[in-house]
């Protein structure tokens, strides 16, 4: 039977079902219309690593966060949260966010270096409205906003009293600068460090670590004479400066150590936070130095960060410009003390430890219990910010969310909450959305996954028994939606005893699945998280991927051998009849079925299966599977190819092509509604049809891009129209028509 005769018997098959296709399917042969949608962040409240923070010192209430793949965010004090500031860009590297800097006399104007990695596109990111829309510069120098080292900076560096003058330290190729406000840039000739050229491999390079300049050696309109610029690479001396506006520099005379974090006060004082690495793992010690404008410097690193053992280095450096001697100095990969933070009031005479007396206050963002234990100080702490107008200000961030207290000169107990209203800055790598229970369950890297109730609120932890930092698949029994399996992989130096779990109350507590140990040697193979686990229709049956595939009937007490399903070759049950489950062999390009409740696997012929299924193979543990049966029909099920959709409504018996002219990333079912993240006609975007994939229509827009950075796409089996979407640094977002 051809592919259009075939579509006719699916139009027949479906009649009544709300499936309303029109004819066979064929290629979309009419220009894609719009349909317009309404999108929302699923909140979790920040989630990911965020480099640093900088106050305006132009206007008060006023401040920029960059994050390492989830783009740059505003603060916005009338709104009372940040406003995330590159929702509209759709290059992806520039979604990592290598450096940023607001116009120290001009509120409306702020730049940003974005570039993801040394691979990637890097550009100079101008706006004169606070970042509402940018002028985007292509750059020749090579960025790292997600490389080792993110946390260095600042890199960029608006001249205060020549604001139309800028530099840049690059990681690979020396010191750069503007003279027409980042419109075009130019090497600096008399820099000593000329460049060290891209890393091969995975390596990174620290390079030009910051560049800070001081607004005391020059007058309004002429530029500044004295410009500091730190070494965070090894060679040569770890700080440069200039006393004649960049023309020529000296090396400064400091510690053993690699300057990281550079500020200058209001009376021209550098003060530098070093370290024996660049971050954020690898800084075992460092130092503090201070520098007056003739460049003597002196070491005053707190006393007793050395008493705990000098363990650590110092990456976040921040001053108090309405406070002269007021400086705060944060540490990074101080393991077994704890990261903590430091205030001087006497330029660095005396310090005092406010981790000791500080409290966290985490009701509003409970997701950061989510390894089972209270909230603590914080990990990878590399920004650190006072508020220029109010010195007991002071903020800094965390590998997982942004602390700020208005209490720092409190007497007792210091409070902190988190700061992060409108941050989300998440990786998730998959979701399901349940025919009963919780609309949403999602799998995160870092934070495992969580039950969402609420959209509109941070989730409550509860992928805890086991825990596994990331959940990499998810699969819930169709007809008894409440019993849901999930796979994932933890930390390399963390211990493990089971990478499986099930759940039994729609994910709110779990046990752990353990599958015998196999092989000869004999040893646990689902222990690296690399076996995904399915649940049948009634939730009787599990079957994980091992490498000699298992089926267990009694929740994981005893276990069995597949028959005639490969190794590592993933199952997908069917969601209405509990005794049939799929799976796609990918080496023998064969559909295989199981009716017998995944006790043993059979192929069968397949008309219109493509006859090369390579492209359907999983790159990694993370991948979605290009197998998806519908949660409404027995037999109906989805294969993505490639770029290609077919699908069948006779438990695989046959396919006929369903995607049209969209070339296909990613896919998944809704109530009725097909819904894709892929290209059409040229434009790309997600998209969705109503009439089995030979109509689509855009659902986002240019407003709604995301850095184009898509993980994972789901409809919601309950509610029509309903789609969420799991992007790589953006959080979670769910979409309904308008």
């Amino acid at each position: 039977m051809n592919s259009a005769a075939r579509g006719a018997v699916i139009a027949i098959a479906l009649a009544g079902t709300g499936w309303a296709p029109r004819a066979a399917l064929a290629p979309q042969d009419t220009a894609p219309r719009s349909v317009p949608y309404h999108w929302q962040n699923v909140r979790v409240g920040a989630g990911g690593y965020a480099p640093n923070l900088v106050f305006s010192t132009a206007e008060r209430g006023l401040a920029y966060l960059r994050t390492d793949m989830g783009g740059a965010y505003r603060w916005d004090a009338g709104a009372g949260r940040w406003l995330p500031l590159q929702d509209d860009n759709a290059v992806s590297s520039y979604m990592g966010i290598e450096s940023i800097a607001p116009d120290p006399g001009d509120a409306n104007v702020v730049y940003m270096a974005a570039g993801m990695n040394a691979r990637l596109p890097a550009a100079i990111l101008r706006s004169n409205d606070r970042g509402a829309h940018w002028q985007v510069v292509p750059v020749p120098f090579a960025m790292g906003g997600n490389e080792a080292g993110r946390g260095l900076g600042e890199r960029l560096a608006v001249d205060p009293n020549a604001p139309r003058r800028l530099f840049f330290g690059s990681r690979h190729d020396g010191l750069w600068q503007s003279r027409d406000s980042g419109a075009s840039w130019s090497k600096v000739a008399g820099f000593p460090l000329k460049g060290l050229g891209q890393p091969s491999g995975r390596g990174s390079h620290g390079g030009i670590s910051f560049v800070a300049i001081d607004p005391t050696s020059g007058t309004r309109g002429g530029a500044s004479r004295r410009i500091w610029a730190g070494n965070a690479e090894g060679a040569g001396a770890s700080l440069y400066r200039s006393d004649d506006a960049g023309a020529s520099w000296n090396a400064v005379t400091g510690p053993n150590l690699l300057a990281v974090k550079g500020v200058v006060d209001a009376r021209g004082i550098l003060w530098v936070g070093y370290a024996s690495g660049i971050g954020p793992s690898d800084a075992r010690t460092g130092a503090v130095w201070r520098f007056d404008p003739k460049g003597q410097g002196r070491d005053v690193t707190p006393p007793s960060w050395r008493a705990t053992g000098a363990e650590g280095g110092f990456l976040g450096v921040a001053v108090a410009r309405s406070r002269p001697g007021n400086v705060a100095v944060t540490t990074i990969d101080r393991y077994s003390a704890g990261d903590s933070l430091w205030i001087t009031r006497d330029d660095g005479t005396s310090w005092e430890d406010i981790g000791v007396r500080s409290r966290r206050d985490i009701s509003a963002t409970p997701f950061l219990r989510h390894e089972g234990k209270g909230a603590d100080f914080g990990h990878w702490i590399s920004g650190l910010a006072i508020d220029p107008f109010d010195p007991a200000h002071i903020a800094y961030t965390t590998g997982a969310t942004v602390y700020a207290t208005r209490q720092s000169d409190a007497v007792g107990s210091i409070d902190w909450a988190p700061w992060t209203d409108g941050i989300e800055q998440t990786a998730v790598i998959t979701l399901i959305s349940p025919t009963g229970g919780a609309a949403l369950i999602s799998g995160f890297g870092d934070l495992a996954g969580f039950v969402h109730d609420d959209l509109a609120r941070s989730p409550e932890p509860s992928f805890i028994n086991p825990y596994l930092s990331n959940t990499n698949t998810l699969d819930y029994a169709g007809k008894v939606p409440n019993i849901i399996v999930r796979s994932g992989s933890l930390y390399a130096d963390r211990p493990r005893d089971a990478s499986l779990g099930r759940s039994e109350d729609g994910g709110r507590t779990w046990t752990p699945v353990r599958v015998p140990a196999m092989g000869q040697p004999a040893r646990r193979e689902d222990l690296m998280g690399e076996a995904p686990i399915t649940i049948s229709a009634d939730g009787s049956a599990m079957v994980v991927a091992a490498p000699v595939p298992q089926v267990s009937r009694d929740r994981g007490r005893t276990w069995e051998q597949i028959i005639g399903l490969p190794g590592r070759t993933r199952a997908v049950a069917d969601k209405v009849d509990p005794r049939i489950f799929y799976a796609l062999d990918t080496e023998r390009n064969r559909l295989l079925v199981s009716r017998d409740g995944g006790t043993s696997f059979a192929p069968i012929a397949s008309a219109g299966l493509p006859a090369d299924l390579t492209a359907a193979r999983p790159r990694n543990r993370e991948s979605q599977s290009p197998l998806v049966a519908s949660p409404l029909r027995r037999g109906d099920l989805w294969l993505q190819v490639g770029a290609r959709l077919f699908h069948s409504i006779d438990g695989g018996r046959g396919f006929v092509p369903a995607s049209g002219g969209l070339e296909v990333e990613l896919f998944g079912l809704g109530k009725d509604t097909v819904f894709a993240i892929g290209t059409l006609q040229g434009v790309r975007g997600i998209w969705r049809s109503l009439d089995l994939g030979r109509y689509w229509a855009r659902i986002d827009d240019d407003r709604h891009r995301w850095g184009g950075r898509y993980r994972v796409v789901s409809g919601d089996p309950r509610r029509a129209g309903r789609v969420y979407v799991g992007t790589d640094g953006r959080g979670l977002f769910f979409g309904d028509a308008k």
